[in-house]
């Protein structure tokens, strides 16, 4: 099993940006994609982007362009810069990664609130 530990988000004005990370834990070998999704009240979650273990990435439509993910696998985290934030892009965030077993693990959520 693998644990995670996010950091960042907060409040900004429109056009700001943010930056959150995560450090995963435990059975880190195992993990394949790390990745964040966003849940804003009523919705479903979603997914932000993602990152292979050979660094592919894949984006969501809605951010890319403005948000970069990247990660650093000898320090077991991922990263997810958010530049020319919307106050469509406030959610909270979490954090996943999904073993070659396709198993996934969350952290706990942090919000992003993006003020117009």
């Amino acid at each position: 099993q693998v644990q995670l530990v996010e950091s960042g988000g907060g409040l900004v004005q429109a056009g700001g940006s943010l930056r959150l990370s995560c450090a995963a834990s435990g059975r880190t070998s195992t993990i394949n994609i790390m990745g964040w999704y966003r849940q804003a009240p009523g919705k479903q979650r979603e997914l932000v982007a993602s990152i292979s273990s050979r660094a592919w990435t894949n984006y969501a439509d809605s951010v890319r362009g403005r948000f970069t993910i990247s990660r650093d696998s000898a320090k077991n985290t991922v990263s997810l810069q958010m530049d020319s934030l919307k106050p469509e892009d406030t959610a909270a965030y979490y954090c996943n990664v999904r073993n070659y077993a396709g198993e996934n693990s969350w952290g706990q959520g942090t919000q992003v609130t993006v003020s117009s």
